[in-house]
């Protein structure tokens, strides 16, 4: 089964393919508008989709802010891959401790995905509920975040088998509801990250790609959503997560939200891909995230956010000043995002582990830090849907 993991955290590779196309097919420049609670300013560069430290453990009272009020918390994460003990998290949960002793402090979250069925040994397996894994994930603290496609690897975008119209028919009625009846007896909350990054074309149940219409999404989140509540597998906090959009007009996202009753947290992935062949060039977590932050805050205006996946490459550009900002601004500019997740996986030369340059590691260790963002005290969480810290 680690494997699995292994596969699975390949999957950007063709989202990186699919993001260097749209950015060489379409470069534009713009700047975006300020408002409200939101970021003061974004830039758009260019138009394209998407040691031994001391380890805290426990969460730290809640900060104030200079101003003698409370200052927002946030739950961080990290997806970790193989490279620090050779086997990736929750499978190997030493590869978790050895990543908090280098950022210095314990994981609010540990993410990891699964694919429906595994077809890796020529043998096609769905794939249960790891009741097992989850309990890895709480009895260090942590809440589990599970991302879980309606798809078969190894990847393809290419599944006719998996088409969203195939899930809404009811094709997988059988094995979903055994995986809800068993996330039910598990019993204990986690985050539900389903069939992410659904504007993409990187991705099987991407919109854009294996005969998916945009018309054909909801529909088939909200079949799986009822098969759940069906069973009471009410410990699911269900994580909406949409890719971010640079282009000028952004794709509308309205079509693709299953709505207030089938979604519990909103969400947004994107990176910093850097200076290399077909990228839109080093950016600043404003510049990646601020607008479709905006968009999102307006569409659904009452739900906390998350960052699924997020990273920063360290070609071309200062990716220790990159951390500094991204840790700074996201409590202090951007009050929506409640949650973020490291994506701590080496792919294809992008060095997104924090553990690739000691003068990173330092840095975000020195930023985590923070008493604004929060580490493993979630062991004991019974509220379902996960509330954000603030509101816990």
């Amino acid at each position: 089964m680690p494997g699995l993991i292994r596969a699975m955290n390949k999957r950007p590779k063709t989202r990186a393919a699919a993001f260097f196309a749209l950015a060489l097919a379409s470069l534009s420049l713009a700047a975006c508008g300020q408002g409200g609670d939101e970021p003061s300013q974004t830039t758009t560069k260019a138009t394209a989709f998407g040691g031994n430290t001391t380890t805290q453990t426990g969460n730290a009272p809640i900060p104030v802010s200079p101003r003698g009020g409370p200052l927002k918390t946030v739950l961080w994460g990290a997806q970790i891959g193989d490279q620090l003990t050779g086997t990736a998290p929750p499978y190997d949960m030493s590869a978790v401790s050895k990543f908090e002793r280098i950022a210095g402090k314990k994981l609010a979250i540990l993410g990891f995905a699964s694919p429906f069925q595994d077809c890796t040994s020529g043998k096609c397996t769905f794939l249960d509920f790891a009741a097992d894994l989850f309990e890895r994930v709480r009895q260090h603290g942590s809440i589990p975040l599970i991302s879980w496609a309606s798809d078969s690897i190894p990847a393809s975008t290419d599944q006719p088998q998996f088409q969203l119209r195939d899930v809404t028919a009811g094709r997988y009625d059988n094995y979903i509801r055994k995986w809800a009846i068993a996330a039910r007896d598990w019993g204990h909350p986690f985050f539900l990250r389903f069939n992410w990054e659904m504007n993409g074309f990187w991705f099987p149940w991407g919109v854009g790609a294996n005969g998916n219409r945009t018309a054909d999404f909801v529909p088939a989140w909200r079949h799986v959503h009822d098969i759940f509540t069906s069973v009471g597998a009410t410990n699911a906090t269900w994580v909406w997560c949409p890719n971010i959009d640079l282009h000028k007009p952004p794709a509308d996202l309205r079509p693709l939200y299953p709505g207030d009753k089938y979604v519990d947290w909103t969400c947004l992935d994107g990176f910093n891909w850097g200076i290399r062949s077909g990228s839109p060039g080093w950016l600043s977590f404003r510049e990646i995230f601020g607008d479709s932050y905006r968009r999102l805050r307006q569409l659904v205006p009452d739900k906390p956010i998350m960052l699924g996946e997020m990273a920063s490459s360290n070609s071309g550009g200062d990716k220790v000043s990159w951390i500094r900002d991204m840790l700074t601004t996201m409590p202090s500019e951007f009050p929506g995002i409640h949650a973020f997740v490291w994506l701590d996986v080496h792919d294809r030369g992008t060095n997104w582990p924090i553990e690739t340059s000691n003068a990173v590691a330092s840095e975000f260790r020195r930023g985590i830090a923070r008493r604004a963002y929060l580490a493993n005290d979630y062991g004991n969480l019974d509220t379902s849907p996960i509330p954000p810290p603030d509101q816990g």
